[in-house]
């Protein structure tokens, strides 16, 4: 277990100058004032670094393999691979890589913490889990990948009762690195992603299960639906399955426990089966608390949904505008449609090349394909290619664009003034975008919403 008291004396290197680049810098000043520290960014972030007047603070561009192994710990980013050539060959050479989720853990090895991980659904999946545990009246923190980076909230002077933290697969090996026991751990699905930072899919599920292999929480839900999780093998932790009919599960859209109706989520404002589904997973977490997960159930419709998640911006001159940019797989991209399977769709669908097969999703489209689908990005020309005899087999319009504002001129043209506009677009933002809420803002202003109003994550924090 690595702490922070345990850096002094080392020679300690920040990796990355992003949000949990500046967090971890602000915590080791506060609780190592002496330490000397070297900052590896940007070209573009030199200026911002130097502006600290930190003179303890050596601020560089060069990490190079040759660089990084000059330093016993490296803090990086989790936007940046272990898997890079260079922190690999650093890492031969003695250096250790460690994120700010690591730190945060190994100081909180007595917290009450529930991880929640998966490719998709986990945003929601955390922050309705916090929802309904402050329904409850526990004080609760919503914390993590959804928004709130961890070292944020490493020192708290009310610390809450419970820790809601969505974790991504760039951070769920730092868990088993903290060598510290997550009370709870909860994953709704797993599908390919993010392989250009893994670089390869056994690696992306390998390391997204290591919250479960590695750290071995003491209880693990898990979604018996997906065929990986099914057959997952956790001698450590005690495993529970929802979507079996002896445990949580739905029927139509009734929640049961077992044989017993709990309660109907028709009216709950979480769009597509497959979010309330992991109301199910919410439910099992909140039950393997020692809480009374049936009554705090109906609490579940007044959750606000999460911002660019299948958001409903609104409707203008007969087209409803949806905002689903955080869609970064094709298997997202056909949970949204599938939850506007019986309106007029457009669908807006590319991005940033991550080598991810889209065959599945072509093959989708032979049977379940929108009014048109609008290609766009990196590899929509790749996208575009692959549905190509598909459109003309089905017929569905097909259309190339250059970029999304080209897109979402050419989506109100196929639909003709009536039905949904759906960005979901199935790969990340990079290269055009800084992240996802910077594209779904974007496309929220081409459709005439405002930006500012769309990207609040409601109940982020503790409370």
């Amino acid at each position: 277990m690595l702490d922070i008291a345990a850096l002094a004396g080392l020679k300690v290197a920040l990796w990355g100058w992003g949000r949990e680049g500046r967090a971890a810098w602000r915590v080791l000043r506060r609780r190592l004032p002496t330490l000397s520290l070297t900052l590896f960014c940007s070209e573009a972030e030199l200026a911002d670094a130097n502006a600290l007047g930190d003179a303890l603070l050596a601020a560089r561009t060069d990490a190079t393999a040759d660089a990084l192994a000059a330093f016993d710990i490296v803090i990086k980013s989790p936007g940046i691979s272990p898997y890079k050539p260079e922190a690999r060959a650093a890492a031969e050479r003695g250096t250790r890589f460690i994120g700010g989720t690591a730190l945060w853990f190994a100081e909180h090895a007595g917290a009450r913490t529930i991880c929640v991980t998966g490719t998709k659904g986990k945003s929601t999946t955390t922050a309705l889990l916090a929802h309904l545990l402050r329904a409850g009246g526990h004080r609760t923190a919503l914390c993590g990948n959804i928004g709130l980076p961890l070292l944020e909230v490493i020192d708290v002077d009310d610390p809450p009762e419970f820790w809601a933290i969505e974790l991504s697969s760039y951070q769920t090996r730092d868990v088993d690195a903290a060598g510290v026991r997550p009370e709870i751990a909860v994953a709704t699905n797993i599908f390919p992603e993010h392989l250009d930072w893994h670089g390869s899919e056994d690696r992306y599920v390998a390391d997204k299960l290591s919250l479960f292999t590695g750290a071995a929480p003491r209880i693990a839900i898990l979604n018996g639906a997906d065929p990986r999780l099914a057959v997952l093998s956790l001698p450590d932790s005690e495993v529970r399955f929802v979507g079996g009919e002896d445990g949580w599960h739905l029927r139509g859209d009734v929640v049961h426990r077992g044989e017993r109706a709990v309660f109907d989520a028709s009216e709950v404002p979480l769009p597509g089966r497959h979010n309330r589904s992991n109301l199910c997973a919410v439910l099992a977490a909140i039950e393997a608390l020692g809480l009374d997960a049936e009554a705090l159930a109906p609490h579940a419709a007044t959750f606000q949904p999460l911002p660019h998640r299948l958001q409903t911006l609104g409707t203008r001159d007969g087209l409803t505008w949806v905002n689903d940019s955080i869609s970064t797989t094709p298997h997202a991209s056909l949970a949204a449609l599938d939850c506007f399977r019986s309106r007029r769709v457009a669908l807006l669908a590319g991005g940033h090349d991550r080598g991810i097969d889209w065959s599945a999703f072509a093959d989708a489209m032979r049977t379940q394909a929108p009014v048109a689908i609008v290609t766009l990005g990196q590899n929509g020309p790749k996208i575009h290619d692959l549905l190509a005899p598909v459109a003309r087999e089905a017929g569905f319009a097909l259309v190339a664009a250059v970029d999304l504002a080209d897109a979402v001129a050419k989506a109100r043209t196929a639909l003709g003034g009536e039905g949904v506009i759906l960005l979901s677009p199935g790969a990340p933002s990079f290269g055009s975008y800084r992240d996802y809420t910077e594209r779904g803002r974007h496309f929220a202003a081409l459709a005439g919403f405002d930006p500012e109003a769309i990207t609040a994550i409601p109940g982020l924090g503790i409370a």
